[in-house]
């Protein structure tokens, strides 16, 4: 899709991160913006921002989590603009540090309420309506790296990842299919310095987990300084977004040296050896 004037993105997790550098870049390519976020107040602050660029901006206050808020931002988004061209599935949380039998139920309900059922109701919301309208447009799923390995300590936040690039690579074969003039890609990052290490002050009271809000402080400080580390830039990974809805091109990849993880991994399964030891990011 090559066209971007005058045609609409809705972009989730858009109030911060990865999801506001995506919103400012579309913008400056002159698409009218969708945000959706789960902070009213930082969503405001981004769309004056949008606003300032000379497009037009709508803030929708949105939990992914919950099917019938995503279908009201897509409705919001229609009686604004009407069509919608391109959908980014962004909002996501992260920074929980459990081994795989650690984990309270809890901890998977929110995680997975957002990272990955917020993906799913982005699909089946979004998708019918932009093959009604029987145009070129495309649709960006945001998994991670996290989506092709198995980190240790990360299972909670692995297993949602993983859900997203089979549900997008199986909506890549079922669009092909059918042969639809909507494409899609799977946004794959490493470490990209944004908010998702303090995603906790998003986590609804009914999920929290107190007795491991300590530890979990310790581990979320740790994170940050992790992501802080990164060469890669949010800017730098909306201005590859940009270039794979141009390009039509599905894989993602924001941190190509991680390659090399992938393949020895996809190696292990191919050559039937058992899984290498990863050391902790």
């Amino acid at each position: 899709m090559r066209d971007l004037i005058d045609k609409t993105a809705v972009i989730t997790g858009a109030a911060s991160g990865i999801g506001f550098a995506m919103a400012r870049r579309f913008a400056r390519e002159g698409m009218n913006i969708v945000l959706a976020d789960i902070e009213p107040r930082p969503l405001e602050r981004a769309r004056a921002e949008i606003e300032a660029l000379g497009v037009a901006a709508l803030a929708v206050p949105t939990d992914v989590s919950q099917a019938e808020q995503v279908q009201a931002l897509a409705q919001a988004a229609q009686s604004r603009f009407g069509a919608i061209h391109l959908v980014c599935n962004n909002a996501g949380v992260g920074g929980l540090r459990r081994r795989a039998w650690e984990a309270d139920v809890r901890d998977w309900q929110w995680v997975l309420g957002v990272n990955l059922w917020g993906v799913i109701h982005g699909v089946r919301t979004f998708v019918p309506l932009m093959l009604e309208q029987a145009c070129a447009c495309h649709m960006v799923n945001t998994a991670s790296v996290a989506g092709l390995l198995s980190t240790p300590s990360m299972s909670v936040y692995n297993v949602s990842k993983h859900g997203v690039v089979t549900l997008t690579e199986t909506l890549y074969q079922d669009l092909a299919e059918i042969g639809a003039q909507l494409k899609v890609s799977l946004l794959l990052p490493a470490w990209v310095d944004t908010e998702i290490w303090n995603a906790e002050r998003n986590r609804p009271q009914a999920l929290a987990v107190p007795e491991a809000a300590e530890i979990d402080r310790e581990r979320r400080e740790a994170m940050r300084t992790l992501l802080r580390k990164g060469k890669v830039s949010a800017d730098d990974v909306a201005d590859k977004v940009l270039d794979a809805v141009r390009e039509e091109r599905f894989y993602v990849i924001t941190h190509p040296r991680i390659g090399t993880a992938i393949e020895a991994r996809m190696q292990d399964a191919v050559q039937g050896r058992n899984p290498a030891i990863q050391a902790k990011p």
